[in-house]
Protein backbone atom coordinates (compact mmCIF):
# COMPACT_ATOMS: atom_id res chain seq x y z
CA UNK A 1 0.00 0.00 0.00
CA UNK A 2 1.46 3.31 -1.17
CA UNK A 3 1.99 6.55 1.65
CA UNK A 4 0.29 8.87 0.29
CA UNK A 5 1.19 11.31 2.99
CA UNK A 6 4.45 11.51 0.81
CA UNK A 7 2.55 13.05 -2.49
CA UNK A 8 2.40 16.42 -2.37
CA UNK A 9 1.44 18.74 -4.69
CA UNK A 10 3.32 19.88 -7.95
CA UNK A 11 4.36 16.50 -7.78
CA UNK A 12 5.20 15.24 -11.43
CA UNK A 13 3.49 11.99 -12.36
CA UNK A 14 5.25 9.67 -14.27
CA UNK A 15 4.38 5.99 -15.95
CA UNK A 16 6.71 2.92 -15.40
CA UNK A 17 7.91 4.02 -18.85
CA UNK A 18 9.42 7.15 -17.50
CA UNK A 19 6.62 8.98 -19.77
CA UNK A 20 5.15 12.30 -17.83
CA UNK A 21 1.34 11.48 -17.33
CA UNK A 22 0.44 14.69 -15.10
CA UNK A 23 0.96 16.79 -12.08
CA UNK A 24 -0.74 16.53 -8.60
CA UNK A 25 -3.11 19.22 -7.83
CA UNK A 26 -3.89 17.24 -4.55
CA UNK A 27 -4.75 13.56 -2.59
CA UNK A 28 -8.34 12.81 -2.58
CA UNK A 29 -9.02 9.68 -0.99
CA UNK A 30 -8.17 7.37 -2.63
CA UNK A 31 -7.21 8.93 -5.85
CA UNK A 32 -4.53 11.39 -7.23
CA UNK A 33 -6.23 14.50 -8.77
CA UNK A 34 -3.97 16.21 -11.40
CA UNK A 35 -3.70 19.65 -12.22
CA UNK A 36 -6.15 21.05 -14.96
CA UNK A 37 -3.27 23.01 -17.12
CA UNK A 38 -0.89 19.78 -17.06
CA UNK A 39 -3.50 16.95 -17.19
CA UNK A 40 -5.12 17.32 -21.02
CA UNK A 41 -1.31 16.75 -22.42
CA UNK A 42 -0.79 13.08 -22.46
CA UNK A 43 -4.64 12.42 -22.46
CA UNK A 44 -5.49 14.66 -25.78
CA UNK A 45 -2.78 12.33 -27.64
CA UNK A 46 -4.25 9.55 -26.33
CA UNK A 47 -8.09 10.32 -26.60
CA UNK A 48 -8.79 13.73 -28.03
CA UNK A 49 -8.99 17.18 -26.42
CA UNK A 50 -9.65 16.80 -22.77
CA UNK A 51 -8.06 20.10 -22.02
CA UNK A 52 -9.49 22.25 -19.25
CA UNK A 53 -10.73 19.32 -17.03
CA UNK A 54 -8.96 17.57 -13.83
CA UNK A 55 -7.90 14.08 -14.04
CA UNK A 56 -7.53 11.72 -11.61
CA UNK A 57 -5.46 8.70 -10.95
CA UNK A 58 -5.85 5.70 -8.58
CA UNK A 59 -3.43 5.70 -5.86
CA UNK A 60 -3.74 2.23 -6.20
CA UNK A 61 -1.36 2.46 -9.63
CA UNK A 62 1.41 4.04 -7.79
CA UNK A 63 4.36 1.98 -7.29
CA UNK A 64 7.30 4.40 -5.60
CA UNK A 65 7.28 7.87 -4.71
CA UNK A 66 11.43 8.89 -5.76
CA UNK A 67 12.00 12.44 -4.35
CA UNK A 68 9.63 15.20 -6.21
CA UNK A 69 8.35 12.39 -8.57
CA UNK A 70 5.61 10.28 -8.36
CA UNK A 71 6.28 6.59 -10.61
CA UNK A 72 3.71 4.47 -11.39
CA UNK A 73 3.16 0.85 -11.91
CA UNK A 74 1.90 1.09 -15.41
CA UNK A 75 2.87 2.90 -18.58
CA UNK A 76 2.43 6.46 -19.38
CA UNK A 77 0.17 5.46 -22.62
CA UNK A 78 -1.79 2.66 -19.94
CA UNK A 79 -2.37 4.92 -17.25
CA UNK A 80 -4.24 7.45 -19.44
CA UNK A 81 -6.88 4.61 -19.86
CA UNK A 82 -7.12 4.57 -16.09
CA UNK A 83 -7.76 8.06 -15.42
CA UNK A 84 -11.31 9.57 -14.57
CA UNK A 85 -12.50 12.96 -15.34
CA UNK A 86 -14.19 14.77 -13.30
Amino acid sequence: MTDTSKIKEHMEVIGADGVHVGTVDHVEGDRIKLTKKDSGAQIEQAEGSHEGHHHYISVGLVADVEGDKVRLSATGANAVTFEEEK
